[in-house]
């Protein structure tokens, strides 16, 4: 073959299992042969309607077959393949479009709303909605193979994940980059043919693609595909298709161990639990070990496809806060501001460098080349290594918020807040929160002469940002504290300002 990237992935796969299934979505399966069948003919539809190698291709809508069969087909072409959060509102969807330069949009019926009422300057030409267009889309296009070279090192996928400066930046994804990700996977969670994995977490993400379905793809097992997390449907979905593989992030786990049915829900099948966006707490390891249950637990980026510590089943208690070590494939350091190796218990920056890791962001390369330093990724989050060569996440130096396992950035919701015209100053941070693990909470400074209304400042920022980016509370305060010459000091906004309770009047 002379595409060596995931687009061939499924004609591979079908020369080997070719009626094994390979997805599960409602009461609708498809084999691994259905599965090459249906991307390529939609890579030769694309084609017919003008897309080439290099263009990219959106997508807009929750887990469903047609999301994997338009990567493939993107593969496929040489194109690259742009996921779409569906949590984002609707300008920051069309900003998403008109950096990466979508020509062609494929999305959900449930985002027709939203599409809709997109702007007409995103740049997408074609936009075909998941259903009986697409499936027409479909059947006007060939089986014969498709023949365009695609090389490892070719761009695969434009993963946005949000900038320090407000606006989301485009991580470039090679073909070899996830293929080595997903490898890593392989070697350090064993997983077999006969796999059977939940994805119940949005394969918009790095983690639910990444981490956890193409892998199994690889391995020829079954993806059973959920559009949402329900706890009791995940419950019921386990029993029912003998999940034995499930990656969710803690909030997840926690709400399926608190569901009613959870006593008596047939668990036996579970084999591997695995875990990310924040710590699991030591509480909810001893929930699911009651059920012979442990979780493997991990830390990455979507800059490196994203797998980059991993802490396996063995070491979950012993290890209990640390992110593990380095993936098989992967190299970590933890450094001084001079790059020199930290010391054992001493915090420095995280860098990573392995053949998962990203060349760079799209159309950035200011931003590219400040990302990295003699060929490593500076993650810009803190850690210490302990005695054992186990890395501990420490602090995220770019201040961001982990809420549910959404990365939220405080810079991007504090630009709005400052166009609000009563508000002087603002600082974003991350507090705790049961449910979610930290939510953001806006302190505030008003203008002279103003009086804000905590209610009135969230409700500025309704359809401006998504749900899980807006904060839950809001602080008013008459100054932040700053250094002499004027930055803010982060650290004391969150001792001052973190461990308050929410404000009363905050809805």
């Amino acid at each position: 073959m002379r595409n060596e990237g995931l687009g061939s992935w499924p004609a591979r796969r079908a020369r080997k299992t070719p009626h094994r299934t390979a997805l599960v979505h409602g009461d609708s399966t498809v084999t691994y042969a259905e599965l090459s069948s249906r991307a390529t003919r939609l890579a030769h539809a694309l084609r017919a309607g003008g897309v080439r190698r290099g263009d990219r291709i959106a997508y807009l809508g929750p887990n469903h077959p047609s999301y994997l069969e338009t990567l493939f087909a993107a593969g496929l072409l040489g194109a690259v393949f742009v996921p779409l959060n569906t949590r984002l509102a609707g300008p920051e969807i069309a900003y998403q479009l008109a950096d990466s330069g979508a020509t062609v949009l494929v999305h959900s019926p449930s985002c027709t709303g939203l599409v809709a009422e997109l702007p007409g300057h995103t740049g997408v030409r074609t936009r075909v909605e998941v259903g009986p267009e697409y499936e027409r889309t479909l059947a006007a296009g060939s089986t014969e193979p498709v023949d365009e070279p695609v090389s490892p090192d070719d761009t695969c996928l434009i993963m946005y994940t949000s900038g320090t400066t407000g606006r989301p930046k485009g991580a470039m994804l090679t073909h070899a980059n996830l293929t080595w990700n997903a490898v890593n996977v392989l070697v350090d969670q064993d997983l077999i043919a006969d796999e059977r994995a939940l994805v119940a977490a949005p394969l918009f993400h790095t983690a639910g693609l990444n981490m956890l379905t193409l892998p199994v793809f690889l391995k020829g097992g079954t993806c059973v595909l959920t559009e949402a997390f329900d706890p009791g449907t995940a419950l019921d979905l386990i029993e029912r298709h003998a999940i034995t593989l499930m990656f969710g992030v803690p909030a997840m786990f926690d709400r399926m161990a608190r569901h009613p049915g959870w006593a008596d829900a047939d668990l036996s099948s579970l084999r591997l639990l695995t875990c990310g966006g924040s710590p699991v707490p030591t509480s909810l390891i001893s929930v699911y070990q009651e059920r012979g249950l442990t979780f493997l637990q991990g830390y990455g980026m979507t800059e490196a496809a994203p797998g980059t510590l991993f802490l396996d089943a063995e070491h979950a208690v012993s290890k209990a806060g640390s992110a593990g070590v380095p993936h098989f494939f992967s190299d970590v350091r933890v450094v001084r501001p001079g790059f020199a190796p930290v010391d054992v218990g001493e915090t420095g920056e995280i860098v990573v460098r392995g053949p998962h890791v990203m060349p760079g962001y799209w159309g950035l390369p200011g931003e590219t080349a400040a990302a990295f330093s003699d060929g490593w990724f500076r993650t810009g989050d803190a850690a210490r290594v302990d005695e054992d060569g186990y890395v501990h996440i420490v602090d995220r130096i770019k201040d961001m918020i982990i809420s549910g396992g959404e990365n939220v950035y405080p810079a991007e919701i504090e630009n709005l807040l400052l166009a609000h015209p009563g508000i002087a100053e603002c600082a974003v941070i991350g507090v705790p929160d049961e449910t979610w693990g930290e939510v953001p909470r806006a302190v505030v400074v008003p203008r002279e002469g103003a009086r804000l209304d905590p209610a009135e400042v969230l409700g500025s920022l309704a359809g401006r940002l998504a749900r899980y980016k807006t904060p839950r509370s809001v602080v008013i305060t008459d100054e932040l504290p700053r250094t002499a010459s004027g930055k803010l000091l982060k650290p004391q906004v969150r001792a001052r300002f973190g461990n308050q309770p929410d404000p009363e009047d905050t809805p």
